[in-house]
């Protein structure tokens, strides 16, 4: 079944469920009257003379249109492109420039961003409210049959780079939601607060596309506010629970979450970055199912699974593949890594993105055959269950040993006094590369290097341990999704 049939399924057999609460403007949508708007989306398109392979960019606060406009493109086989509006002007118009949009929607709030974007002739800028105004013309076209073109174009976080343009299908996108379902046991009566931006993978595509497929419900927050969030658990009965490892630290801290009621969570997943062993203890306290996931813009993104089983003794696992996808763990030669030791993580199966947007090169870097290589390190135990390491880019070589900084900065969050850890690998004339971290602490004063060796001396092989260590008051850079962004600090 295509994307553009999904609302009109529902529409047909329980026109009446409930699909969707938009709490900015405490509306509630039934699968009918979302089908109906999204229909009414691609006439709107349909006027403006878009057609198939165009691309629409969209700069917005999480809001129903941006679904609305999701399932027009698919009817269409016009390409949606969600924009970060956390970006600069001049970073958005270098992305503009790459993806070439025929059209620009922004909400009120990014009106002022929109028109410091740089545009490519004869691209237009439209309001959001000016757009649903639009005349209808002619009747509604049958769906775009072809499901390898791409309908979403998500830019990577950046964290290395400049970012690049995910081609994601409508068989990818279709068949995420299936391996979700599948995998993770979701359900029609399954609730999902959804605060993560739509311009990220994790917003668009953890549970929003899944629970759509499927009948569920999704309830729409415009930005994350972690008090707002522990509220809406409560009084939205919210039952599946996404949210970058900050997020779900932010929500612990709140006053209200040692009272709210959390009982409806069937699970909380974690992702976008490594998540603290002790930040998932202190949510399985409450006695939830919190588990980390695994999964990237490239691929899915939902790959693996913990299952709740093993949620408490493999605490710290990204798990097993889910059932639609394949997994290899290689060494540099590209051959299998034994049990135990340390890989790249490689991914097959039909939840693959199409390459990069215009960028033939990346795109061939990215796939060795079948495979997908993510560029993440990781290693398997003896049940198979994996676990993250850390990015091979960022993996460095101290006198010919392999350190991975993700570990360390594990161990430095676990210090009472540290708040944020990151580590990266710097020159050093005699072992070639060494360590440095950055943290931000609760309290400077209490904490110097020989204290910190102290506590790090049980914990970590000594050529591990950073050699320089620079002491921050803000809080380190990080990407939409949470990750640090290394280059900064390297700069």
């Amino acid at each position: 079944m295509l994307i553009a049939d999904w609302l009109a399924f529902w529409r047909r057999c329980e026109p009446q469920r409930q699909a969707l609460f938009d709490v900015a403007r405490q509306r509630s949508y039934s699968y009918a009257q979302l089908a109906d708007a999204a229909d009414l989306c691609a006439l709107q398109l349909q006027s403006l003379g878009l057609q198939q392979g165009e691309r629409i960019a969209l700069l917005a606060a999480n809001c129903p249109q941006t679904l609305m406009l999701l399932f027009a493109c698919a009817r269409l086989g016009v390409v949606l492109v969600p924009l970060n509006y956390r970006l600069t002007p001049a970073e958005l118009s270098a992305i503009v420039a790459d993806a070439d949009p025929s059209l620009l929607l922004h909400d009120d709030v990014y009106q002022p961003l929109a028109a410091a974007i740089s545009m490519p002739e004869p691209c237009r800028r439209l309001a959001l409210d000016d757009f649903s105004c639009l005349p209808m013309a002619g009747c509604l076209p049958d769906c775009c049959p072809d499901a390898e073109l791409p309908l979403v174009i998500q830019y990577t976080s950046g964290t290395t780079g400049q970012p690049k343009g995910v081609m994601q299908s409508q068989r990818m996108i279709g068949w995420n939601a299936i391996n979700s379902a599948v995998s993770w046991k979701l359900s029609a009566d399954d609730c999902a607060l959804v605060h993560t931006p739509f311009f990220h993978t994790g917003g668009l595509h953890v549970l929003t596309t899944p629970l759509l497929r499927i009948g569920g419900k999704l309830v729409l927050l415009p930005a994350f506010d972690a008090s707002t969030a522990v509220r809406l658990i409560d009084e939205q009965r919210i039952t599946a629970l996404f949210a970058v490892p900050t997020m779900f630290q932010m929500m612990l801290d709140t006053p209200e979450f040692a009272s709210a009621r959390l009982d409806g969570l069937t699970f909380c997943v974690s992702g976008g970055a490594p998540c603290p062993v002790a930040l998932i203890q202190a949510y399985q306290a409450r006695g939830l199912t919190f588990k980390q996931g695994y999964g990237l813009t490239e691929a899915g993104p939902n790959c693996l699974t913990l299952h709740p089983p093993l949620a408490v003794s493999k605490a710290g696992s990204v798990g097993v593949p889910n059932m639609h996808t394949e997994v290899r763990v290689v060494d540099a030669e590209g051959s299998p890594v034994a049990s135990g030791d340390v890989g790249e993580l490689q991914l097959a199966g039909p939840t693959l993105c199409s390459g990069y947007w215009r960028n033939q090169t990346a795109t061939a870097q990215l796939f060795d055959g079948k495979w997908l290589k993510t560029g993440d390190l990781v290693r398997v135990d003896a049940d198979g269950c994996l676990y993250n390491v850390d990015r091979k880019k960022d993996m460095y070589i101290r006198g010919g040993e392999n350190v991975y900084p993700a570990e360390v900065e594990a161990v430095l969050l676990q210090h009472p006094l540290v708040l944020e850890a990151a580590v990266v690998g710097v020159s050093d004339a005699r072992w070639g590369e060494v360590g440095r971290a950055y943290l931000r602490l609760r309290d400077a004063a209490a904490l110097d290097e020989p204290a910190l060796h102290t506590f790090l001396a049980s914990r970590l092989a000594r050529y591990k341990w950073p050699k320089s260590l620079i002491l921050i008051n803000e809080p380190l850079p990080r990407t939409p999704t949470g990750k640090v962004q290394k280059n900064r600090l390297r700069s």
